[in-house]
């Protein structure tokens, strides 16, 4: 018996087929390549069915699909809310894919990124063994999966650990609303956005960030994320600049999320960690400054054991739980 997993990010789909005891048999990875709105969906469709007919071929018994999906999802109608994907405000994802794969029999599951995320590290990752853990995700975007007493926290809306929103600096900027402040400054597109801004008041010229003498093509021309990392490892001041403010709101948050939620672990993940995964001494130490202090002490920051796999394994987890449900 397996499972099928997909997980879809604001670039990629990755997918994967998985045994019960969590053993990766078959893994995929196809670029969004600026797909948007049904076309996504077709992709996530046509995914699905490249991997039953793998599954066939190998004769292996496939009866649930789990999908992360990067946003909310409506438990009752399967709709899914997702901001960086052009299209998705109340994208109808589960009547899409139960009308068009080739196997109609088989239950699909969707939920959130950052639910299957601590889903899957609680079962394959650093996670194991915790009943209170979160998934801090930072990426194209940011959110948390929150894990209380076992069980994935969702709230009254199943919106809980949209941590994007956390209001972490002041005064209120219109730039907020699309994303909230936390992801505004400290996500990877936030690292791009600060660099930006910094670049466009700045005069140092720095070959590694600044793309041209003019400043009208400062502003236009955005760095990347890893662009800022490559900087930052030559000692690029914009880039030290830009990752010390990342190092403070990653810090914030960690305080705001062990005050309220006394976790025994926070784990991060997500595109940005990766490369900030050096930073978590750092992130730490500010973490100190702002948090009850208690649970601070008793808390530990680590890095996912999953990688890039943490939302697949919980998507997997999610089909193998429809099974027996």
């Amino acid at each position: 018996m397996a499972v099928i997993a997909l997980d879809l990010g604001g670039t990629k789909l990755a997918g994967a087929i998985l045994t019960r005891r969590g053993k990766m048999l078959y893994q995929t990875a196809v670029p969004l390549a600026r797909r948007r709105g049904r076309a996504v969906g077709e992709l996530i469709v046509t995914e699905i069915n490249n991997l039953l007919a793998f599954a066939r071929s190998k004769r292996l018994k496939v009866s649930s699909v789990g999908v992360a999906v990067p946003g909310i999802v409506n438990p009752r109608s399967g709709r899914v809310w997702a901001p960086n994907i052009q299209g998705w405000r109340s994208y109808p994802l589960q009547r899409q894919i139960e009308a068009t794969t080739s196997s109609p029999a088989i239950r699909v599951v969707i939920d959130s990124d950052r639910a299957c995320s601590i889903l899957g590290e609680a079962w394959q990752g650093a996670a194991r063994g915790c009943r209170h853990a979160i998934f801090l995700s930072v990426g194209t975007g940011i959110g948390a999966g929150i894990l209380v007493d076992g069980k994935v926290l969702r709230g009254a809306n199943d919106i809980a650990g949209a941590i994007g929103w956390l209001a972490l600096d002041r005064p209120f900027r219109r730039e907020y609303v699309a994303c909230g402040c936390f992801e505004h400054h400290a996500s990877g597109k936030g690292l791009a956005k600060v660099a930006c801004e910094l670049l466009a008041q700045s005069q140092t010229k720095t070959p590694a960030l600044q793309h041209s003498n003019s400043p009208a093509l400062v502003q236009s021309i955005s760095p990347t994320a890893n662009e800022i990392f490559a900087a930052y490892e030559r000692h690029d001041p914009v880039a030290r600049n830009v990752l010390a403010q990342a190092i403070e709101f990653w810090g914030m948050a960690v305080a705001n999320l062990v005050s309220l939620f006394n976790p025994e672990k926070i784990i991060f993940g997500g595109g940005v960690f990766g490369p900030a995964r050096r930073f978590l001494n750092d992130i730490y130490a500010e973490a100190r400054k702002w948090a009850q202090p208690i649970t601070i002490n008793r808390v530990k920051l680590e890095g996912s054991k999953l990688r890039g796999d943490a939302a697949l394994y919980g998507a997997a987890r999610l089909a193998l739980q429809a099974q027996s449900a």
